[in-house]
C-alpha cells in the first residue's frame, strides 16, 4: 500500500457493523467507477480493530472518502479514529469478494 488511511475502531464498538459498512462504501464506489475497477484498484485490509485501505489510486480515494462519511453519520464520535500510515501498511491484502462474502 502507497498511502494508507487507518480507520481505528475502540473497545466496544462493533467491527462488524463497521465491515458492514464498508462494503456498502464499496459497493456505492462500484455504482460510480465499476464493478471492475474497484475489483483492480482497491486495496484494503482488515487487521483487528482497523480497517486499512490505501488511497493512492482514485477508486481507493473514493473508497476512503465514501466510508469516512458513512461511519461518521453510524458511529459516534470518538468511537474512531481516521490516520493516515506514513509507512507501508501490511502486506496481506482483501479483494472485494473476500471482504463482502
Amino acid at each position: 500500500m502507497n498511502r494508507p488511511v487507518r480507520f481505528q475502531f475502540w473497545q466496544g464498538e462493533p467491527v462488524s457493523e463497521a465491515k458492514l459498512t464498508f462494503c456498502l462504501a464499496l459497493y456505492a464506489v462500484e455504482g460510480l467507477v465499476g464493478r471492475v475497477n474497484v475489483a483492480l484498484d482497491a486495496d484494503f485490509e482488515f487487521v483487528e480493530r482497523e480497517i486499512v485501505i490505501d488511497e493512492s489510486t482514485f477508486t481507493g480515494w473514493l473508497i476512503a472518502r465514501t466510508f469516512g462519511g458513512l461511519i461518521s453519520r453510524e458511529f459516534p464520535e470518538g468511537s474512531f479514529t481516521i490516520c493516515r500510515q506514513l509507512s507501508a501498511a501490511p502486506s496481506k491484502s482483501l479483494k472485494l469478494q473476500e471482504a463482502c462474502a
